[in-house]
C-alpha cells in the first residue's frame, strides 16, 4: 500500500476547518500534525469511519464530551444525553468521510459511522504509523487519526 499525498492529508485539515466554521461559526485552530508512533490517545466520545476500495483503513474523530455539548447547544440542540453526543461524533465523522469521497474518488467504500464512547479498542493498523491532526475549538481539544493508504 501507498501512502497518501500531502494533497490528500490536507483535505482531511481542511474539512475540520470548514465542519466546525460552518456548523458553529468557531474555526478550528490546528495544533499539529505528526505520524503517531504509539497508540492514539484520544477522548471520551469517537467516530470511526472504515474505508475500501481504493483507498483502506479507517478514519477517527475523537472529543471530550464538553465539546460535543458545546456545538450541541450552538445548533440549538438541548438533548445532551451521552446517545446524542455519540450522533454528532458519528456526523462530524461521517463528513469528514464524504469529504474525502469527493477529493479520492466515488468508488470509494465508506462504513456507516461506528460510535464509541471511551477509549475505543485498538484496531489493526493500515499504516504503521497513522497520521494524526490535533485541534483546538472554542478551547476545547480535538483529534483526527487518519490511517489511509491506497491499495496497491
Amino acid at each position: 500500500m501507498t501512502a497518501l499525498k500531502e494533497s490528500d492529508l490536507r483535505l482531511f485539515v481542511d474539512s475540520v476547518r470548514r465542519y466546525f466554521d460552518i456548523t458553529s461559526r468557531i474555526t478550528p485552530e490546528i495544533t499539529s500534525a505528526f505520524l503517531g508512533v504509539e497508540p492514539v490517545a484520544g477522548h471520551d466520545f469517537n467516530g470511526i469511519v472504515r474505508f475500501a476500495g481504493r483507498y483502506r483503513g479507517q478514519v477517527l474523530v475523537s472529543l471530550p464530551a464538553a465539546a460535543l455539548k458545546e456545538l450541541l447547544l450552538l445548533q440549538r440542540e438541548t438533548d445532551l444525553s451521552p446517545a446524542n453526543l455519540l450522533d454528532a461524533v458519528g456526523e462530524i465523522a461521517n463528513t469528514l468521510a464524504g469529504n474525502a469521497r469527493r477529493r479520492l474518488g466515488k468508488d470509494l467504500d465508506i462504513s456507516v459511522p461506528q460510535t464509541v464512547h471511551g477509549h475505543p479498542a485498538p484496531a489493526s493498523r493500515t499504516r504503521m504509523h497513522p497520521y494524526v491532526i490535533t485541534f483546538r475549538w472554542n478551547r476545547y481539544p480535538g483529534l483526527v487519526c487518519v490511517d489511509l493508504a491506497e491499495a496497491a
